[in-house]
């Protein structure tokens, strides 16, 4: 599996918004400046992340985005799973109920299994609030 820059742009638009989480509505123009992605690709993502309820968009003079819930609530692979679909390894461990006809007999099904088992232990364990708080630690630590 390899995250595509939607995926990894996805979650930094999201730490950003989580950075700047506070109660002001944040521009795409803003978040392009700091992260150095065009506007026209944030466009695209932003609306992914709008459709599925985990940002709120507001038009006119002030409008932005936001967060709709605490940067705890998110986890990666919610965000991973969103913008990529599926985090398996292979299409033959991407179904819930694995229907390749040589499952029963398939050694290496069984070593995939585990690595998509693994992915989305650490995948589902990383919050938006533990990335923010990792950005916060380096931020502070950086000494002149």
């Amino acid at each position: 599996m390899k995250i595509s820059t939607k995926g990894r742009y996805a979650m930094r638009l999201m730490l950003d918004l989580a950075i700047n989480n506070t109660g002001e509505n944040v521009s795409l123009a803003a978040i392009s400046k700091r992260q150095g992605i065009s506007v026209k690709y944030l466009e695209q993502i932003i609306s992914m992340l709008n459709r599925a309820g985990y940002v709120r968009s507001e038009r006119g003079a002030g409008g932005g985005y936001r967060l709709t819930r605490k940067p705890e609530e998110y986890t990666v692979g919610m965000i991973l799973r969103l913008t990529e679909g599926s985090l398996s390894v292979t299409s033959c461990t991407q179904e819930e109920e694995n229907t390749c006809e040589r499952y029963g007999d398939c050694v290496t099904v069984k070593l995939w299994e585990k690595i998509n088992k693994a992915i989305a232990d650490v995948v589902d364990n990383i919050t938006l609030a533990d990335l923010l708080e990792e950005e916060q630690a380096q931020v502070n630590d950086f000494v002149i």
